[in-house]
């Protein structure tokens, strides 16, 4: 059944995005209790793990939970690559007393790697199910299905979203250049068309009978409307959640958006191996400039990152930590989620009711 808001009992056709790392249960229940669609970033977890966070969430709102999962493929290992990445960041390590790994681990297990996943959403039964870099296998698909689970899929083109449409989705993710975190872009090695949100949305509308959901830059009622007008069904908001006080973004993290201006955000891939953005850090800066291809496989080098992240952490260093946001981040607010909420579908009724005037 394709993606429906108000199938789903939303009031507001607004998803919460499913930030890995940040996003919590009290967030994702704080925006479904709202009126709008919450959700957890689960791709970094193990199947117990994703059921506990479905749990929690569960105890807190009986509204509908968005449960993400990435899809990603095995790293492409490459040991001369690999080793002179690993000595790059030595030093850094060495300087917050840690000791250089001799080989980068993968420490993420994707979704169709993980059969036990199906199972325990299939007993757990979160409304939507959505997932990240492509898609798991037809008959993972077929199954989350006919347990009546809607499912929708990130894309960054019309060829991909073609894709996705084609594998069983019931909705398009329209990724746009804007958007925080991660790019969903099938082959982070491929040609990146790099469409802002809104006319990738448009493009999808156009090109597919699917609904459509718009991410990428959006911050409030005003850039909703906007996605709407453009062809979407619904719009996924990310970074205007991060100083939500259910968010789990640190000290550091808040202190760094609140001091976000216009264009203090970096697409690199140095972070993890993938294309993502995030707002400038000392290690941005500190890899700014590398060749892409000098930078190892998702998630290869997303592993030394976090050694690095827990190594800086322990002597009180921030800047070396992933902080993730998208191209409008300056214009994020700490207000608690649901007042956020609030505010955007009273403004939109506001405008609606201006249109019907």
């Amino acid at each position: 059944m394709p993606f429906d808001p108000s199938a789903l009992g939303l009031s507001l056709p607004v998803i919460q995005a499913p930030m890995a790392g940040v996003t919590t249960p009290e967030l994702a229940a704080a925006v479904s209790n709202a009126g709008a669609l919450g959700s957890l970033g689960l791709g970094g977890g193990d199947v117990e793990a994703a059921r506990r966070q479905l749990r929690a969430t569960r105890a807190l709102t009986d509204g509908p939970v968005n449960a993400n999962f990435f899809c990603h493929q095995p790293p492409r290992r490459d040991v001369a690559r690999d080793t002179a990445w690993i000595a790059r960041l030595a030093p850094l390590l060495a300087r917050f007393g840690a000791a250089a790994p001799e080989q980068m681990a993968s420490p993420y297990i994707p979704f169709q790697d993980q059969p036990g996943m199906v199972e325990m959403l299939l007993e757990e039964r979160p409304a939507v199910v959505s997932f990240h870099f492509g898609l798991p296998p037809a008959d993972q698909v077929a199954a989350l299905k006919s347990a009546g689970i809607t499912l929708i899929a990130s894309a960054t083109s019309v060829p991909e979203a073609r894709i996705m449409a084609e594998g069983g989705m019931d909705g398009i993710v329209a990724q746009g250049w804007e958007a925080g975190g991660h790019r969903g872009i099938l082959d982070p090695d491929g040609p990146d068309p790099r469409k802002p949100c809104l006319t990738l949305v448009a493009e999808i509308a156009q090109a597919l009978p699917l609904p459509v959901i718009a991410a990428g830059g959006l911050m409030d009622a005003a850039d909703i409307r906007a996605a709407l007008d453009a062809g979407a069904t619904a719009a996924q908001l990310g970074t205007a959640f991060l100083l939500c006080p259910e968010s789990a973004s640190d000290a550091a993290y808040r202190a760094a958006l609140a001091q976000a201006r216009p264009g203090s955000t970096r697409m690199q891939r140095a972070i993890s191996g993938r294309p993502a953005r995030s707002l400038e850090t000392a290690f941005t800066r500190f890899t700014a400039g590398v060749d892409p291809a000098d930078v190892p496989s998702y998630p290869l080098a997303y592993d030394i990152f976090k050694q690095l992240t827990a190594a800086a952490k322990s002597h009180d260093a921030t800047g070396y930590a992933a902080q993730w946001a998208g191209s409008n981040a300056h214009r994020a607010t700490a207000r608690p989620a649901a007042q956020l909420i609030a505010e955007w579908s009273a403004a939109l009724e506001q405008v609606e009711a201006g249109q019907g005037a």
